[in-house]
């Protein structure tokens, strides 16, 4: 038996759960778990199904004997195999908490995805990167050469075949061509400070502003600097008696944990883009252990 996963987004109208589930009980399959969303705002409906076939119907089947259920509801839908690992290109400058917490996660199996190579604008975790048997690139970043620079990372992207680039501390703004040509394929981090506390030193900043939370967003890269759709935030409570220091250092754990869930909620097809927001469906039960990360 194989277990797939089928996400749904179309406008809102009668019989669409009815219609899915008609069909996957005609093709032999068992639904394992559901989860779905009516945004009354844009009256477009959202729905994540877990289902596992019991008669070894394939991939390809489902997709095409899909296709009539879905065109009258004019369906934006993908079906996907849920034993697949997700090819991922990691991001990095010099800042490693976020590389180094991902790379324990993948190393223990945490975060199921298949990481097809590093890039860095720096050479400081290459020595990092060689040891973890993990391709290294490194692409120098300047004014003059952007265009050039971004040329090298998208024949990386599509030579490995990333399906999703990470920036994990990656200090270095995609162009728009780039953040267009891969939407929905780029996953930033940043702390939640802004914009109150832009610029170098933000913990700094945040620690003579006397900040009680500190917070860490993850969010979809688009054109508009650090305003993609939101995929995960969190934050840590802080008081008085805490330094600078302290201050950077529980910025870095909030900002490893965050980034970290919101790649497992990507990979595991549970994100969906809802104009300039997001639908993020709980994990299932059949991942949820490795949701339960920190």
């Amino acid at each position: 038996m194989k277990d797939f996963v089928l996400t749904v987004q179309c406008p809102s109208r009668r019989g669409i759960v009815a219609a899915i589930a008609s069909f996957l009980a005609e093709q032999g399959c068992n639904i394992t778990d559901s989860a779905q969303f009516d945004d009354p705002q844009t009256e477009n409906f959202f729905m994540r199904i877990t289902f596992r076939s019991e008669t070894g119907t394939d991939l390809e089947s489902l997709r095409r004997g899909f296709e009539p259920v879905s065109r009258p509801f004019d369906m934006d839908h993908a079906f996907h195999d849920a034993a697949h690992r997700t090819r991922v290109l990691l991001m990095v400058s010099n800042f490693g908490h976020c590389l180094n917490d991902l790379l324990y996660r993948w190393k223990i199996g945490a975060l199921p995805i298949d990481i097809v190579g590093v890039v860095s604008n720096h050479l400081t975790y290459q020595k990092l990167i060689v040891n973890n048997d993990i391709p290294f690139h490194h692409i120098k970043v300047t004014k003059e050469n952007k265009p050039e620079a971004e040329a090298r990372l998208m024949s990386i992207v599509e030579d490995t075949g990333a399906e999703l680039v990470v920036l994990a501390r990656y200090m270095q703004i995609l162009s728009d061509a780039v953040c267009s040509r891969m939407s929905g394929r780029v996953i930033n981090i940043h702390h939640s400070f802004l914009p109150s506390f832009k610029g170098a030193n933000p913990y700094k900043q945040a620690f003579e502003r006397g900040v009680k939370l500190i917070g860490a967003t993850a969010h979809y890269v688009t054109a508009d600097l650090d305003e993609g759709p939101i995929i995960e935030q969190d934050i840590v409570r802080i008081t008085h008696a805490q330094s600078p220091e302290d201050y950077v250092s529980l910025g870095r754990d909030v900002e490893a944990q965050v980034l970290a869930k919101a790649i497992h909620a990507h990979i595991h097809h549970r994100v969906f883009l809802n104009g300039n927001k997001t639908i993020v469906f709980p994990a299932s039960p059949g991942s949820y252990a490795s949701e339960r990360m920190g």
